[in-house]
Parts: structure tokens; sequence; C-alpha cells
């Protein structure tokens, strides 16, 4: 059984790191280290060294300059102590077999990089970005998500539904055509959507879906099903007591059902 090593990484904003790193070894993780991404610039990590990267959630440079845009400059621009652009090193990662999940800013930025969706295995082709939520306004509230079950996602497998806390005010996703996005929806790269408990079904209803992502889009996956983006934040439902009807007993699966998806993945490898 494969040990897996996850790598956190934080600063410029980023808050959501420890609940991050914290999920990975709840789910099975033998060990998720928390770093800078200027430890990387460094030298003083590789991501070579790990097979699981977390891209947490938080206000990645105050949520301004259009959702992680500025992380994705810096990642394609700065350079490691060898020289080389640090995106390199996340391209061996990918190629190499590793796993890669995106929460919210996190999200925002595999977009940004091109590593979602990557339609036809074209990655590193920017081909979806996210902006203003149609509220104008940060949303922040617990939501029902539907899982895709043709998906190819390995961290999603075996699951139907999901309810997390989403906390963002550039959640939407804007394809780069109706025809692209239509794309999409067929190679299955939806991973999951914002639903109606009601009906179970995928919603454009707010605040059911609290920004607006056509066809309730909340996150999506590669071709490979090794890389995962959502806006909503499995991470912050880590214990029952994070619901908001804990006390009345109705808790359901938490959030690190999820992560551990991507864990157990890895372990059977």
């Amino acid at each position: 059984m494969a040990r897996v090593n996850a790598l956190v990484i934080t600063g410029n904003g980023t808050n959501c790191e420890q609940e991050s790193a914290y999920a990975a070894t709840a789910s099975g993780a033998e060990n998720a280290d928390i770093v800078f991404f200027s430890d990387l610039v460094a030298g003083r990590v590789r991501m070579a060294d790990y097979n699981f990267l977390i891209c947490p959630g938080g206000f990645l440079d105050g949520d301004d300059l259009g959702a992680a845009q500025a992380a994705a400059l810096r990642f394609r621009h700065a350079k490691d102590a060898d020289g080389a652009p640090i995106v390199d090193q996340l391209k061996a990662f990918f190629e190499a077999g590793g796993l890669i999940l995106g929460i919210c800013n996190g999200f925002q930025l595999l977009c940004k990089l091109g590593l979602l969706p990557a339609v036809g295995g074209r990655y590193f082709e920017r081909q979806v970005s996210l902006s203003y939520n149609d509220s104008g306004r940060f949303e922040d509230r617990w939501v029902h998500l539907k899982v895709n079950q043709n998906s190819p996602c390995v961290f999603t497998k075996g699951m139907d539904t999901i309810f997390a806390p989403i906390r963002h005010g550039e959640g939407k996703i804007i394809p780069r055509d109706e025809a692209f996005l239509q794309e999409i929806v067929a190679a299955n790269q939806v991973a999951v959507q914002y639903m109606d408990p009601e009906t179970g079904q995928p919603t454009m209803e707010y605040p059911l879906n609290p920004n607006g992502s056509p066809l309730g889009i909340a996150g999506l996956t590669d071709p490979t099903g090794r890389i995962l983006g959502m806006m909503p934040h499995p991470e912050a439902f880590n214990h029952p007591t994070n619901h908001p009807s804990w006390t009345r007993g109705n808790v359901g699966e938490l959030g690190l059902r999820l992560v551990e998806g991507g864990v157990n993945y890895l372990k059977a490898q």
C-alpha cells in the first residue's frame, strides 16, 4: 500500500491550510506538510517528494486582481533554486501520477493555470475562468451538491451527494462559449453540481446555486480524474459539530469523505 504524502501550499492570503492538512491526515494520509509558495522558490521543498497536492482556499491575494490570476502568474514565472519555473515542478508532479485538489481559491488557480478542465487533454491551456457571483456579493452558506456518477473523478467515486459550506465572491464558471460548455458536459468533466435537496437535481435557483454558475457547476475534473477543483469547502466539514444542524443529530456524511476518496486512490496504486 502506497504512502500518501500531502503538500498543502499556503501564503499570499490563503487561510484554509490548517483545515486542508487536517482533512488529509484525518482521511488516512501519513503526512501533510503546510509550506509557503516561497519555500518552493527557495528550494526548501520540492513537489517531487509528494503525491497529493492541495491548493486550499482563503483570501488569496485579497481576492483581488481577478480570481487567482496573480497566483497563476507566480506559478508560471517564479523560478526555483535551480532556475526552473515552478510550473515545471507542477507538470512533473502530475505526469508522475500525483493527485491535485483545488478548493475555492485553489480551484480558481487550477482554472487560471489551465489544469482544469483540460478538455481534450490540453493541459496548461486556459479554457474557463471564474467571475463574480450573480448576487454581486460574497456568499457564505451551506450548499447541497450532486455528484456526477459518470465522472472519471477519483475523489468522488462511490459518492452521490455532498453537503458542504461555501464562502466566495467569485465562483461563477465562465466557459469560453456555449459550445465549449457542452464539450465539458459531454466529457463528463462536471464533477459536482449545486443541487436542490427537494428534487435531487442540479439547480440554477438562488441561493441553492449561490453564484449563478451555468448548469449549477460547482466543481470540475480533468480527463484523467486525478485533478479536482471545486468552490465548496469539503475540508471545512471535518467533524459533526461543523454541521449547522448537528445539535439535532442531522449530520450525514462528513465532507472528509471526498478527500478520503483521493487518499484511498493513492494507497491502492
